[in-house]
């Protein structure tokens, strides 16, 4: 168990992996310089999901399919184009997109199931009777910041 205590901690904190895309082989279809991309992989770390709950009145917990939450980091993107002069021989500058890294918090999403019987009522006796069956899907959600920049120069 201590072993886990460790390493959780620096699970916690995983960056995203850098990567270069390698765009050099557009130039022998499209008579342009390829653009120079760099980004990186976001590398999701589950969370802790809310455990399903007893609710008053209900046969089946509530959340009993629980949504599981991850986080990220989206990594720092950088695309570099080179941008010809149309007058002439040579390039006016290169245009560049960078987006900044920022967090990022997802959830999946869950299930909520009701049973086809009611609880038992005093009027029958303790007995059930027959209801509809309930069922809900708690939608996802993708919660982020992310920002860009577009320069020239």
């Amino acid at each position: 168990m201590a072993s886990a205590a460790a390493v959780a901690p620096a699970a916690a904190s995983i960056a995203p992996v850098p990567v270069n895309v390698p765009l050099e082989s557009l130039e022998t279809v499209v008579p342009v310089e390829a653009p120079a991309l760099s980004t990186g992989v976001p590398v999701p770390v589950p969370g802790g999901f809310e455990a399903p709950r007893h609710v008053t009145g209900r046969l089946l917990p509530a959340g009993i399919l629980p949504q599981l939450p991850l986080t990220s980091e989206l990594p720092r993107t950088l695309v570099e184009l080179p941008v010809e002069n149309p007058l002439g021989e040579g390039n006016l500058g290169v245009a560049s997109a960078q987006s900044e890294s920022s967090e990022l918090k997802v959830t999946s999403p869950g299930a909520d199931v009701g049973a086809p019987v009611s609880a038992p009522r005093p009027e029958l006796f303790g007995q059930p009777e027959p209801v509809l069956p309930e069922l809900s899907v708690l939608a996802p959600s993708l919660v982020g910041d992310p920002a860009a920049g577009l320069l020239l120069r």
